[in-house]
């Protein structure tokens, strides 16, 4: 079967257009060359796309599905057409960065605006993905750079720490156990707890060290990420452990119906890591940009600190 561009187009205008004559326009050509790339688009498919209802073309069940499947290939030039427009406004081109959804509302703004501030004209796109369809993109050299959790660096990329702070306990505002400065594995025993998916490492080492504390908590609720924990405990649902830049940026500063953010007495070390991908050309902006990645990680430390004594 032997199709060619000129008569999807074609099918598309007249798709678009519900008429002939209107095609043709849209098109700039003349109204016999739309009904003659028509016709040898049916004899093409070897069925009918089209059928003549009081001098409008109704397509046919058929022609429907095939123009979903059409739209999907335009859709995609359309980005690539968009992507070019983008690239030409700016002559160093678009910064591709790939994170942790975590970290997309937690440190990369603050990092995007001291960025905006030296690169006022630059265009950064940020793409949020889970481990590990994260590092493998990375190894595929799709980003110019990446943030994620983990301590080695995947295949073909280098790997700096970036960034390591300790977890955190979130409690409902007006918890009792918000009274105390640090909270210790004892503090929560008997407690309803919300808890991250069984297969995460971070409920793997906090389910450890419950249980080298012997603490029974109440565990009831699972949630993948540390928004979702954050906010289930907002609603006083339980309490949670979790990353504390997340926690940070959600704390209600113990208003009602807000978050409290306590320090834990042991500790377990949350890892942010800048990974680069060792085959990709260096994007020209990415040395700017991890300038402002690090600014951003040295305020968080700042306000973590000042978290811990509050």
């Amino acid at each position: 079967m032997k199709l060619s561009h000129r008569q999807i187009d074609f099918f598309r205008a007249v798709m678009g257009t519900g008429h002939v004559t209107r095609a043709a326009e849209l098109l700039h050509t003349s109204q016999p060359t739309v009904s003659r790339e028509l016709a040898r688009l049916e004899q093409v498919l070897g069925f009918a796309l089209f059928e003549r209802v009081r001098g409008r073309l109704k397509p046919t069940v058929r022609a429907l599905a095939l123009m979903d499947e059409v739209e999907q290939s335009y859709v995609g030039l359309e980005r690539i057409a968009a992507t070019a427009v983008a690239l030409k406004g700016y002559a160093h081109g678009r910064l591709q960065l790939a994170c942790l959804p975590a970290l997309s509302h937690a440190l990369l703004p603050d990092a995007v605006r001291r960025f905006a501030l030296k690169q006022p004209e630059a265009a950064v796109a940020l793409t949020p993905i889970e481990s590990p369809q994260l590092e493998a993109a990375l190894s595929e050299q799709r980003f110019d750079l990446g943030l994620s959790e983990r301590h080695e660096a995947p295949a073909a990329c280098t790997l700096d720490t970036l960034l390591v702070a300790d977890e955190v306990a979130v409690l409902p505002a007006g918890h009792a156990l918000a009274q105390k400065a640090v909270l210790a594995p004892a503090d929560f025993a008997d407690q309803p707890f919300i808890s991250f998916a069984p297969a995460d490492p971070y409920r793997q080492q906090v389910d450890a060290l419950f249980a080298a504390a012997s603490v029974e908590r109440v565990l009831k609720l699972e949630t993948p990420s540390a928004v979702s924990v954050c906010a289930l405990v907002r609603q006083g649902l339980g309490l949670g452990i979790v990353n504390p830049l997340t926690a940070l940026e959600l704390a209600g500063n113990g208003v009602e119906g807000g978050l409290v953010v306590r320090p834990l007495a042991v500790s377990i070390p949350f890892h942010v890591a800048l990974i680069r991908p060792s085959w990709r050309t260096e994007h020209p902006l990415r040395p700017d940009f991890e300038a402002a990645l690090a600014e951003a990680a040295g305020a968080l430390k700042t306000r973590l600190a000042f978290a811990a004594q509050t």
